[in-house]
């Protein structure tokens, strides 16, 4: 085992076999959250394979061979505690809230449903009709599903594209020998974290981890498809809504990429809060929407950029065309003073994350899987304060160069098709 360490942040050991423990003292707690992270997530599933990363972290609280999924949850649940797990497009993880003390429980739970799950046949079954319960409550919910369709319009005929919870005939389709091929070919130990913070002690949650762990294969798992990002119109039909939910998107940055935070700075100043300036001008002075913002998305080799709003049918063509002239108006006039606030935001955000253990096990993995360390909030808070006037300009005007828009919209009427039309301004010269 090799390990490293700071007395004032978190420490680090990496076990033999790849499997990397990160842990951050939080004192002044009694609690510790916990969790393994996975490098895997949905863009990992070869063409088969649609909707079985969820599947499978669904499957993880359904019993091992030493545990019932009842037995799981009691013993949990017996010493306070609880337990979760949730999957991303890269990432899955299993995670749990405990007292200091039962810790080691904890780590034991979480390790036996990842290496000795029992995937059985009538349990694997009831899950089937769960997620397809999920995936029709999705679809049922539009201003959910048009970001389904937003992924996969921006990312055509790729992992990265496919919407998480996969369709109901391939979940069907996956038995539990499916299941351990998956979790054998992916589950790999270079790309496994445990991460703690809070009430923990970085020696014992080694200690626990090579017990528990040290077993998992040392080998690389097989690497994602790389994105093509091509963009272009979706637009959902066949229901009546009575508002139209629509989506404007560009391509945007990988979290590796240099001009990430630039980015973020420019997002935030469009659309990321009440006095963004989408929120200003669509909402409050013209009254054309409840609700509007926009986001950026990191991925390990790409990004993605949108703007979603949801407004009556009768106001797409202007709202749209609103839209479009305060991206290239704040790619022109953008203020000091917005610049300053967006960045206070940013600050406030990452501050944030170190006040709950869960946030911060949280922040600290993804870091590991992405960067291959944590990144201290000092460096992160440079980044971001070094970000110019003239660096967030010229990352909106880098989104508006790179690639044609996406436009994806669910709603009444003709006049979607002709917002489409619109958002096409966006492509570049």
């Amino acid at each position: 085992m090799s390990g490293m360490s700071d007395d004032k942040g978190p420490r680090i050991t990496r076990l033999d076999n790849g499997v990397t423990v990160v842990t951050d003292a939080m004192p002044h707690l009694a609690t510790a959250s916990l969790g393994i992270w996975a490098g895997v997530g949905s863009r990992d599933e070869e063409s088969d394979e649609h909707g079985i990363s969820h599947l499978l972290e669904h499957m993880a609280f359904k019993g091992t061979r030493r545990r019932s999924a009842r037995g799981i949850a009691e013993e949990i649940e017996a010493v306070g505690g609880d337990i979760n797990a949730a999957t991303s497009v890269e990432h899955t993880s299993y995670n749990a809230r405990v007292l200091a003390e039962d810790m080691p429980l904890a780590i034991d739970v979480l390790a036996d449903i990842l290496t000795e799950p029992a995937f059985d046949p009538e349990e694997l079954e009831r899950e089937h009709n769960v997620i397809v319960q999920e995936i029709g409550a999705a679809l049922d919910t539009p201003d959910d599903l048009v970001f389904d369709l937003f992924q996969e319009r921006a990312f055509p005929g790729q992992p990265i594209g496919r919407s998480i919870l996969g369709t109901p005939q391939t979940v069907r389709s996956f038995g539990p020998d499916r299941l351990r091929r998956y979790l054998d070919r992916n589950y790999r130990a270079p790309k496994l974290i445990v991460a703690a913070a809070g009430a923990v002690e970085h020696e014992r949650v080694v200690e626990e981890a090579q017990a528990r762990l040290g077993g998992i294969p040392n080998a690389d798992k097989p690497l994602p498809v790389p994105s093509r990002y091509e963009g272009g119109v979706e637009i959902g039909g066949g229901r009546e809504l009575e508002q139209a939910h629509l989506l404007i998107g560009l391509e945007g940055l990988s979290y590796r990429d240099p001009g990430i935070h630039a980015l973020q700075v420019f997002t935030n100043v469009l659309g990321g809060g009440m006095s963004s300036r989408l929120f200003q001008e669509v909402r409050e002075a013209r009254g054309l929407c409840y609700a509007v913002y926009s986001f950026h998305w990191g991925y390990g080799d790409t990004g993605l950029f949108g703007i979603y709003a949801g407004t009556d049918g009768g106001d797409v063509d202007d709202l749209v065309d609103v839209v479009i002239d305060q991206i290239e108006e704040t790619i022109e006039t953008m203020s000091e003073a917005e610049l300053a606030r967006s960045k206070a935001q940013a600050k406030v955000g990452l501050l944030a994350a170190l006040e709950s253990s869960g946030a911060r096990a949280d922040q600290l993995a993804r870091q590991m899987l992405a960067f291959g360390r944590p990144i201290p909030l000092e460096e992160i808070v440079g980044k971001v304060q070094a970000v110019t006037l003239e660096d967030a300009k010229a990352a909106g005007r880098g989104l508006v160069a790179r690639a044609r828009p996406t436009f994806t919209a669910l709603g009444p009427g003709k006049a979607l098709e002709t917002a489409a039309r619109i958002a096409e301004r966006l492509r570049p010269s």
